[in-house]
């Protein structure tokens, strides 16, 4: 595992614990010579999480559609940054690059980001480990939706068990390392858990 891509929001939040997540998850990742793949933003928990990177002498690739440079304010000091002409390009891109899925808090985009990737990884087009960083119970309430969805009958158990719940930052990286897919199909893997 070399590239993570991290899913976030351009806005800050209202309380810090988010943005010290991200960069106790941009120090995560520096420390174990890992790249970040993200949306390309300088503004928000994207900016926080990219500075951080970079600040630490860390990888950072960006990729952001050519419509938003303005809106989230394009990183203009990363690695790599790669304009693209859509979002659903920027999710193609990122989704090739990367070898991991992590959603720290967002609105929105983040929320649509992380429902693609795991419908990806549901249809088995992609075989790569989605999680959420679940800080101070952020996603509890998605958490829980996704439970009744699976008491519904609209999500079956095998595909809940898709988006792997991580509390701590410090449990991130071993998590999604520990998370491997050999030559068995993912819901192998799924179905011992």
């Amino acid at each position: 595992m070399k590239n993570i891509c991290v899913f976030c929001g351009s806005a800050a939040g209202k309380n810090k614990i988010h943005v010290d997540t991200a960069h106790k998850l941009g120090d995560a990742l520096v420390n174990h010579k890992l790249r970040l793949i993200y949306g390309g933003g300088n503004i928000g928990l994207m900016g926080a999480i990219a500075d951080r990177v970079m600040t630490r002498g860390g990888e950072v690739i960006g990729v952001i559609p050519d419509f938003l440079m303005d809106k989230e304010v394009g990183h203009l000091s990363l690695t790599e940054l790669i304009i693209v002409r859509s979002m659903h390009e920027r999710k193609h891109k990122m989704a090739d690059m990367a070898d991991a899925f992590i959603a720290l808090p967002g609105g929105f985009g983040t929320l649509e980001e992380l429902g693609e990737i795991l419908t990806w990884v549901q249809l088995e087009l992609i075989k790569k480990p989605v999680a959420v960083l679940n800080i101070n119970g952020y996603y509890d309430l998605l958490l829980s939706q996704l439970d009744h969805m699976v008491k519904e009958g609209f999500l079956q158990p095998k595909n809940r068990k898709l988006l792997i719940t991580i509390d701590k930052v410090e449990d991130t990286l071993d998590t999604l390392h520990s998370f491997t897919f050999g030559d068995y199909s993912i819901w192998d893997k799924l179905d011992k858990t």
